[in-house]
């Protein structure tokens, strides 16, 4: 590897710019080379890179010679066509964003894929390393005395526009519970150390883009869902989600809970979304709970300024990729594996079987 870490980037939106904004505060690194299908998409982003070359096709991009990592930020229906793409003509360490595949059958195919790749594979969960929920994750075991109840509430605001209205249909999403809530289920995993083993779900399409048509179809994606995962060990996870509650003052809280007390983190939503009116974001905070003695406390966990500049995940983006490039020069491991990726989904796409069919799903 050259002593520059030349990144290519495939797709070229808005959460693909936030990954190039990313890179570049890392020391000894570069967007070398991008491509989108959409011209103007990916010369936005070869100038916000500081003049990346734009390839004309996966193809072309892949025959760069001197890239030395892929960051996949596509619609979710294209990552395992790519993915297949990279691996049969330049297998190159690859950051694929969430979710891995979008269809149930395509499972064994990622596993299969992945079995023997001689590079690293980090599945972008960016939740993961937001500062506030990394102390959240930290103390949650000390705090609680052993975690036997985990709530993840997410209010925030609907889906965005983006080019194809593609995250408009379940078809090319996977559906809430996988596109955004894969997220969330890794959370969890990572939370409660432990296997999901049954699932139950109650969700729909209340209020968001029920007025909108697409070529005559009217979109038919999620805005809003209870979750109930049960794991091996015995903990009870719940996620509640609604998106259409952007007036929330916080967008995630995740509380736990033991024999010895109560951790919650409350953060905020992206502070391009504050209305300037009410002062200054609010800012992430974390309480812990002891049940003996009783006393509460609260400490806020400020993220950099420059970091939240730089993105809407309170500065997760940079810290993902900055141990992504630490996996690259093989100077630490994976974090977020190919398996973490897809166990994500596969409780994603068991709490729509759920929810369409009122029956509790087991996981084997």
């Amino acid at each position: 590897m050259s002593k520059v870490m030349n990144y290519g980037l495939i797709g070229c939106g808005m959460m693909a710019q936030e990954h190039v904004r990313n890179i570049a505060l890392l020391p000894d690194a570069a967007v070398a080379v991008v491509y989108d299908p959409v011209d103007d998409l990916a010369q936005a982003a070869a100038r916000l890179a500081g003049g990346a070359r734009v390839a004309t096709s996966l193809d072309d991009l892949l025959g760069q010679a001197d890239l030395d990592a892929l960051v996949i930020v596509s619609p979710n229906d294209c990552h395992l066509p790519q993915l297949r793409q990279i691996v049969a003509q330049r297998p190159l360490p690859i950051l694929c964003e969430k979710p891995l595949f979008v269809d149930p059958a395509e499972a064994a195919e990622v596993e299969e894929l992945f079995r023997d790749y001689p590079h690293p594979v980090w599945v972008a969960m960016e939740y993961r390393y937001m500062p506030p929920v990394s102390a959240f994750v930290a103390q949650a075991e000390a705090a609680t005395g052993g975690i036997k109840m985990l709530t993840i509430r997410e209010h925030r605001f609907p889906f965005l526009p983006k080019i194809g209205d593609w995250n408009r249909f379940n078809a090319r999403t996977g559906g809430t519970l996988v596109e955004k809530c894969c997220h969330f289920f890794d959370l969890m995993r990572l939370i409660v150390q432990s296997e999901p083993v049954r699932i139950m779900a109650s969700g729909g399409q209340a209020a968001n883009h029920l007025d909108e048509s697409y070529d005559g179809q009217t979109p038919d994606i999620w805005d809003n869902a209870f979750v109930i995962v049960d794991f091996a060990n015995g903990t009870r996870a719940m996620l509640e989600l609604c998106m259409f509650a952007e007036g929330a003052r916080f967008q995630e809280e995740i509380c736990a809970l033991g024999p010895q007390g109560k951790i919650e983190v409350q953060v905020p939503g992206p502070g391009r979304f504050w209305p300037s009116a009410l002062g200054a974001a609010p800012i992430p905070t974390l309480t812990v709970s002891p049940r003996d003695p009783k006393g509460p406390y609260t400490v806020e966990i400020p993220v950099d300024p420059l970091l939240l500049e730089a993105g809407d995940h309170n500065g997760a983006t940079f810290y993902q990729h900055q141990r992504f490039a630490a996996a690259v020069r093989a100077e630490a491991g994976v974090e977020v594996t190919v398996k973490d990726g897809a166990m994500a989904v596969r409780m994603g796409m068991a709490a729509q079987q759920s929810a369409l069919t009122g029956q509790a799903v087991t996981l084997i």
